[in-house]
């Protein structure tokens, strides 16, 4: 096999034509001590996440999982196959949604789906791509889904 290490994992700007759905290949089931560890860094005191007690006597039964938490995931799951090494910055997330809850045990899957792609107007050599994530749970229930902008690297010249 010919593999050039040095090219980075994630895709060039031309390699995201609209239309492409990459489904990510890593899968991670959440726990609770993610949830507790996420939870408690970022300061948030939701008795949702933290308080079993009160989370029992709530709609749900049980602690929903932190769903910024959700969010992180659902990106970080997308990096390797789409932007490592080939990102410069994240623009922005719009449209961020989380249908169905998620609880701890659960576990993610990911997909991207290009939804718009243009070259950059005020910098040469890099491009605009919007994806749309999308995360689902092991019974196939979308839980959360967001669409992000991101600022890529085209293709090196000689590549």
């Amino acid at each position: 096999m010919n593999e050039d290490l040095n090219r980075p994992a994630g895709r060039y700007f031309e390699e995201l034509p609209v239309g492409t759905v990459i489904r990510h290949r890593v899968t991670r089931t959440v726990t609770e001590s993610d949830n507790i560890l996420f939870t408690t860094l970022t300061m948030n005191p939701q008795p949702l996440h933290l308080d079993f007690d009160f989370a029992s006597k709530t709609e749900f039964g049980r602690p929903l999982f932190n769903s910024m938490m959700t969010l992180s995931l659902m990106v970080g799951i997308s990096v390797h196959e789409l932007s490592l090494g080939t990102l410069v910055a994240n623009l922005g997330l719009t449209d961020v949604t989380f249908p169905k809850p998620v609880f701890h045990g659960d576990t993610l899957r990911v997909e991207s789906e290009i939804i718009e792609a243009r070259e950059s107007k005020s910098r040469a050599g890099q491009g605009l791509v919007t994806a749309e994530h999308r995360a689902y749970n092991q019974r196939g229930e979308l839980v959360a889904q967001c669409k992000r902008t991101m600022l890529f690297h085209k293709r090196p010249a000689g590549e």
